[in-house]
């Protein structure tokens, strides 16, 4: 059955500052850069807040938390617990799985692993992990990130948490690729759709290809300067991936200008129709 769920990315004016990763090329090492933000919500608060508001689900960016040991992990699984909601996908957004810089995949894997415990801890279902940022005609590449996806995967089996990859980058740009990824890496990988990640005009045939193989699409329309969606443009993609069979999560991405709860309201009522089917 399909449901509403929503994406932390959808409220990050509202839940503090954004730690980014970043690669320092100069010192081989992770580095996070801080990026100041308000604070309506702490991450423990989010998930009864999002409850309340009839989703089913939350993805959460890794970029979001502010603690990751052992005892906030703790407090944060039981956030969800106690909310009745289900933590989805943990979202790790830095990684090149086909970087030219060696050093850089080996410290890359190794940050993938680290997250990958944090999300058994908090008790997410999936992390996304990007496939890579090589050339999309890399057929190299593409093999090579195949072939590293499914070695996360099997590090991620007897912790309970599935890898899933996204179109998502450069390598994963056409339908064709995240398709060839996924016959690499095997069945223990999964996929996420994202409807601004794929061009047009080609962009609703590939959400169709894609959308039967995927755990969940990200349901993101295109806004105008006042936050309003293009309705006609966002049901092309949402009956492409509806008439494509699939049935799962629908994540609600806003990132327009106002009150970023008031914006997903504007394309929930779009999207609900669909979740319902």
């Amino acid at each position: 059955m399909s449901y509403l769920s929503v994406s932390t990315w959808s409220l990050h004016r509202l839940l503090g500052p954004l730690r980014w990763t970043v690669w320092n090329a100069e010192t081989g090492t992770h580095d996070t850069v801080q990026q100041e933000q308000p604070e309506r919500y702490t991450l423990l608060e989010l998930p009864q807040e999002a409850a309340s508001r009839g989703y089913k689900a939350l993805e959460i960016c890794h970029f979001h938390f502010p603690a990751v040991d052992e005892a906030y992990c703790a407090e944060l699984r039981q956030a969800f617990e106690s909310s009745g909601i289900s933590f989805d996908t943990l979202l790790l957004d830095y990684g090149d799985l086909t970087s030219s810089d060696d050093v850089r995949v080996r410290r890359d894997l190794e940050l993938m692993r680290q997250w990958i415990e944090i999300a058994s801890r908090c008790g997410a279902r999936q992390i996304r992990i990007i496939a890579g940022e090589a050339d999309p005609t890399d057929q190299a590449a593409l093999a090579n990130s195949g072939r590293l996806l499914a070695e996360l995967a099997q590090f991620a089996v007897d912790k309970q948490v599935r890898i899933v990859t996204e179109n998502f980058k450069s390598l994963t740009s056409t339908g064709e690729n995240c398709l060839a990824i996924l016959e690499r890496a095997g069945n223990a990988v999964g996929l996420i759709s994202d409807f601004g990640n794929f061009e047009e005009p080609f962009k609703y045939d590939e959400l169709a290809r894609t959308a039967p193989h995927s755990v969940s699409v990200h349901a993101k329309a295109h806004y105008d300067e006042e936050g309003n969606p293009d309705a006609a443009e966002f049901n092309r993609c949402l009956e492409a991936v509806s008439e494509a069979g699939y049935r799962g999560a629908y994540v609600l991405i806003y990132d327009g200008p106002g009150d970023m709860w008031e914006g997903l309201e504007r394309i929930r009522v779009l999207v609900a129709p669909f979740a319902d089917r």
